[in-house]
């Protein structure tokens, strides 16, 4: 599985940032909105909402006052963790960027032990040269195209049909090779955040 756009983020960052998400949406203000009114990039909501940066006490206050929530308020807040069972196509949410395609079952990880994607790797398309690593175990089956995938010194590339399960702390990298994308179904516990 590739965490391309998530790799290096720790559950707490996630779920402190999955919980302001919340909080501001149930106040129906946007990320943009609360940006201007407490004179705070929109790219800062942005980080922390999705547990890219870790805010101050007194960046955090800042935030929450444009809200209004207290911070007392805000750490007893617990998102609900999703209840849905099915999810339509359309419903599979974009976490990828560029040529590659990431498809998360589920609009949240909050509360969830396992992470499902369908992803899809444009020609040409690689996780970088730089090889990451990250807390626990992931697998998944190649469903269409061919990608390379190298987990600490080995590296093969499957086919259709082919499979891969892994330590995720080995560190690992996804190259889609040949002239069609590559279509896999991956699974990874914990979530990589």
């Amino acid at each position: 599985m590739n965490t391309f756009n998530t790799s290096g983020v720790s559950r707490e960052n996630y779920e402190l940032g999955q919980r302001l998400r919340v909080i501001r949406e149930r106040s129906g203000i946007s990320q943009r909105a609360l940006a201007k009114k407490v004179g705070i990039p929109n790219s800062t909501i942005s980080l922390i909402e999705s547990g890219k940066t870790n805010p101050s006490v007194g960046s955090l206050r800042k935030i929450l006052d444009g809200i209004p929530v207290s911070l007392s308020e805000f750490f007893a807040f617990e998102p609900e963790p999703e209840r849905q069972i099915f999810y339509a196509s359309e419903e599979l949410v974009e976490i990828g960027k560029g040529k590659v395609s990431l498809k998360q079952v589920g609009a949240t990880l909050f509360g969830r032990a396992m992470m499902l994607l369908k992803e899809t790797y444009e020609p040409g398309a690689d996780t970088g040269r730089v090889m990451y690593g990250h807390e626990g175990e992931e697998g998944g089956i190649v469903v269409s195209g061919r990608i390379e995938i190298t987990v600490g010194e080995e590296r093969k590339i499957l086919g259709p049909g082919d499979a891969y399960y892994f330590d995720s702390r080995l560190p690992h990298r996804f190259r889609q090779v040949g002239p069609e994308p590559c279509h896999l179904f991956s699974a990874c516990t914990p979530p990589t955040f």
